[in-house]
């Protein structure tokens, strides 16, 4: 991953300018989901089967004594083979690859750089994160099909079979974790609000009466917003009905005046600011959340051996999670990981 450093220079969107004009037009490219290939010829499935669906809604996350600490709610490392992970290598030809659900269009995180050739690169944290492990699977880090899902078919992606696991800034709550099991957290991020520079929101408070909120359709932004406005903790009057497929969504529908703000990941706010610089993250983050890989309940072996990788991960200071922060994020997240930095693993999951 060292090669990186000798591309840096020509990496991203080519300018802030040019960011805010690819985001002027990222509503067509994130709808249609391109399929070229990633690197290495890595091909990259667009999920086809979710265009005509119906949009909806994650429940918001259980709050019973149950599910306290849904981060910890994970198993102990271990490098071991088991049923799941013979599976993946026992593919044969092209189809011996790690099959990923990952987003394609969030900046830093799972995006394509269209300086980097035809159809464009996949490149972001998320990728790296993705290479290391199909590298400590299968032997080649390119081994990889991505497919790239809308943010409310992740949880169905994994459940039907259609990936391995799910690399897609996932936050790990506890509803999430009645329908697929999740490694140890590897990035600590929380919710905020993202509106234009101009606009009298000051952040997640009163000053949200009366305006159009947006956020991405099954995430943990659109559950907290249902929960508050219920419990009566958000103005009455604030309209949260507008959701989309993808979270880029959320920024054109701001660009074009169509909503007033948008809450989701302060990681991800943050790279929506770096691609339109007449937009700002407003206020603090309101909730302290762990993005973690999300994969089959039952998948117990491959689940151990993420959270080994996560650890290697972590401890490797030449191509790890410090390289890869400041490669992707640190420009955008002011330089500073210790606010993103995940808390030291606890394997509470027995079984």
């Amino acid at each position: 991953m060292n090669a990186r450093r000798l591309r840096a220079g020509l990496r991203g969107w080519g300018g802030v300018g040019a960011m805010a004009v690819a985001c002027a037009l990222a509503l067509v490219f994130a709808l249609v989901l391109t399929c070229a290939g990633a690197p290495g010829g890595v091909p990259v499935d667009d999920g086809a089967e979710t265009s005509g669906r119906s949009v909806g809604h994650a429940a918001p996350a259980r709050a019973d004594a149950e599910c306290e600490d849904p981060e910890k709610q994970t198993l102990s490392p271990s490098r071991a083979d088991g049923d799941t992970i013979e599976a993946i290598k026992n593919r044969r030809g092209e189809k011996r690859k790690l099959i990923v659900g990952v987003d394609q269009n969030s900046y830093g995180w799972g995006y394509r750089d269209p300086n980097s050739g035809e159809g464009g690169r996949l490149e972001g944290f998320d990728i790296d994160l993705v290479h290391r492990i199909a590298e400590d699977i299968l032997g080649d880090p390119d081994a990889v099909q991505f497919k790239a899902i809308p943010t409310d078919q992740r949880i169905p992606a994994i459940q039907d079979g259609r990936v391995d696991m799910v690399v897609r800034t996932m936050t790990i709550n506890c509803a999430r974790l009645e329908e697929v099991a999740f490694s140890a957290p590897y990035f600590k991020t929380g919710q905020q609000v993202l509106a234009p520079k101009s606009s009298p929101v000051e952040g997640y408070d009163e000053t949200l009466a009366d305006r159009r909120i947006c956020t991405a359709a099954g995430s943990t932004a659109y559950a907290k917003l249902a929960e508050d406005k219920k419990a009566g903790r958000l103005p009455e009057s604030t309209d949260i009905r507008t959701t989309v497929p993808n979270q880029l969504d959320c920024l054109v529908r701001l660009q074009l005046g169509e909503v007033d703000a948008v809450v989701t990941d302060g990681a991800l706010a943050a790279s929506q600011a770096a691609q339109d610089p007449t937009v700002q993250l407003k206020g603090e983050a309101f909730t302290a959340e762990y993005y973690g890989v999300a994969m089959k309940k039952d998948a117990d072996d491959l689940v151990r051996r993420v959270n080994q990788i996560l650890v290697d991960f972590r401890a490797d200071t030449e191509d790890g999670w410090q390289d890869s922060y400041d490669e992707w994020l640190s420009d955008t997240m002011a330089g500073d990981p210790s606010k993103s930095e995940p808390p030291a693993p606890v394997y509470a999951r027995e079984n």
